[in-house]
Formats: C-alpha cells, structure tokens, sequence
C-alpha cells in the first residue's frame, strides 16, 4: 500500500473518534494493509463480563463467540487471562498464552473451534480505570495463518492502533462502574480463583479443584502434574475422582458443570 492510501485510511479514523463508527473505520484501516476475515473488540475490567465494543461476525457465529462467551466462556480464554496478568500493550498471537493442551481442551472445542479460525492476533491496549482493550484479528481459512511478514507489519502499526483507540475509549471504565464507589474493583485474578475455588466444593478436595482449573484451561497431565508437583498419573486419578464425585464422563461435561456454575 502506498503511504498516501494509509494516510487516507488512518485520517479517516481520526476523523471519527468518539463516534460509534470508529470501531468499524479502524477495522477497514487494518484490513487495507493485512487482509484478514473477523474481527472483535472486546473490553475487560474486574469482575464484570467483557464488553463486546465491535464484531462483524455473521449472526450464527457472533451467538457463540459473543452472546455465549460472555456468559462465563472468557474466564478460559487465554487472551483475557493474559489480561488477568497485566501483559504490556502490544500485538500478540493467541497461541502464545495457550497451555500446550488448549487447543484439545473443553473451551477450544465447545466455543472457539466453532468460530471456524484458523488464527487469531490481538492488539493489547491499556484504558484509564484497569480497563484492558482487545482488538482481535482473526483469518478462517486453516492453510491462512498470518505470516511472519504480515504479523510484522501489524505490529509496526501498533502505535497508532493503541493511540487512536486510547482516545476513543478513554471513558470506557464508566461503563464498567455499576454504582458510585472510591474503592478499587476487585482484581480479575481474584475473581478466577473465586470461580475455580467455590466449583464443586461441597463434593470436591481442594487439590481436585486444581486439577479442575488447569484441565478446564487446557493443560496436559503432564503439565499439571509439574505444576502441582505430584506425578502425571496421580493427575489423572483426580481426574477419574472428580468425574465419579460429579457424576459425569467427560470433559465436556465437566466443562457444561463450570459454565453453569457461573451461572
């Protein structure tokens, strides 16, 4: 593209902060420079569910990687985990924050995979009041993974990507604020290990609610096991306890228990 066609794109943006067509306008910006098929702009602040600020998924899609996500799914997605962990502002691809085991887990096959993505990429952006911005980028295609040049050249826009849309979003924390209060809104990590610490806890041991936490996320056995110090096969004898203890037979059923435990 030549500079003075990304100059038009970029100046239409600008033109338009602080109005509902930014989202939008960002997205042909990007678009002209790296063709890609998706995009969603998700916000993350505390304990509340994200704030879905852009998609244009078709409507059978947008029902689960939105309307469903939003209901508990994001607690396992590894783009609000890294949230969860402060990650700097920047370009990221997913599969670099994705346990070894995410794309055989519960949340990979019961939500993402549905979305038919072959990739996503996000750019990081900090928002005044704790609030975090995902602006993701998503190709459909399985054989259309973004190259390594392509990825480079998104992350050389990343400066203006994150300067237009802290303009655009500065407030965004308001509408987090569900009452008038000074106090600090409880922290996202607290709030997942809340989730994880009360599910099942009538039936389950503590040391099994771990195991339910890192298998819900996507990791091995063999991963968790190194986690907990304990061996890969004392890791899947909780697994076989927690399934008994729940009355269930799989992870996808144990997967369905914790989403309605949220609930």
């Amino acid at each position: 593209m030549k500079l003075h066609e990304w100059n038009t794109h970029i100046a239409a943006v600008i033109s338009v902060i602080g109005t509902p067509q930014f989202p939008e306008e960002l997205v042909r910006a990007l678009r002209a420079r790296v063709a890609f098929d998706y995009s969603v702009m998700f916000a993350y602040r505390g304990d509340a569910p994200p704030i879905d600020l852009f998609d244009d998924f078709p409507a059978n899609k947008r029902r689960i990687f939105v309307t469903m996500y939003q209901e508990g799914p994001y607690l396992l997605d590894p783009f609000f985990l890294a949230c969860a962990r402060g990650i700097d502002p920047g370009l990221y691809r997913l599969r670099e924050f994705a346990p070894d085991r995410f794309y055989q887990s519960e949340y990979f096959r019961s939500y993402y995979v549905q979305t038919g993505l072959a990739e996503e990429i996000g750019y990081f952006v900090d928002l005044p009041g704790g609030v975090t911005a995902v602006v993701s980028l998503m190709r459909a295609d399985p054989s259309a993974t973004f190259s390594a040049r392509e990825f480079r050249e998104l992350r050389d826009l990343e400066p203006v990507v994150r300067a237009v849309s802290k303009q655009q979003w500065c407030n965004l924390h308001r509408q987090f604020e569900k009452t008038p209060s000074v106090e600090e809104p409880p922290s996202i990590r607290r709030y997942i290990d809340h989730a994880f610490r009360t599910f099942g806890r009538n039936v389950l041991t503590p040391r099994e609610r771990d195991v339910v936490e890192y298998v819900l996320k996507g990791y091995s056995s063999e991963a968790i096991g190194k986690m907990l110090s304990i061996s890969p096969g004392t890791v899947r004898i909780h697994r076989k306890n927690i399934y008994a203890k729940l009355g269930i037979n799989s992870q996808g059923a144990l997967f369905s228990h914790f989403i309605k435990a949220l609930g």
